[in-house]
């Protein structure tokens, strides 16, 4: 992954439709490590699932064209997008519970 700090990015993602109990999370999980993407993702109570994504620019906007389009049994009707001050803090990219 390109260290650049000028290019650091943190997505902020809320997805909505139908993107809970199709393998959504798995979804989002492997697109942000194919590409070494740091965060997390999160099924909400009201049926959102929200995620967070840090790393190159170029690899997060890739990653977000992904979760647009979402895993073949989602159906994703809208992701609100919010640019967030990158931490460097996560590790890994990880599924929440």
């Amino acid at each position: 992954m390109n260290s650049d700090p000028q290019r650091l990015r943190r997505a902020h993602l809320l997805v909505q439709g139908r993107v809970q109990g199709v393998g959504f999370r798995a979804f989002v999980q492997s697109q942000a490590v194919r590409r070494e993407l740091k965060g997390w993702v999160k099924n909400l109570p009201d049926g959102r699932v929200e995620s967070e994504a840090e790393g190159d620019e170029t690899l997060v906007n890739e990653f977000i064209q992904t979760v647009r389009r979402g895993p073949s049994l989602a159906r994703v009707q809208n992701v609100d997008l919010e640019w967030i001050n990158p931490h460097a803090r996560d590790s890994s990219f990880e599924i929440m519970y």
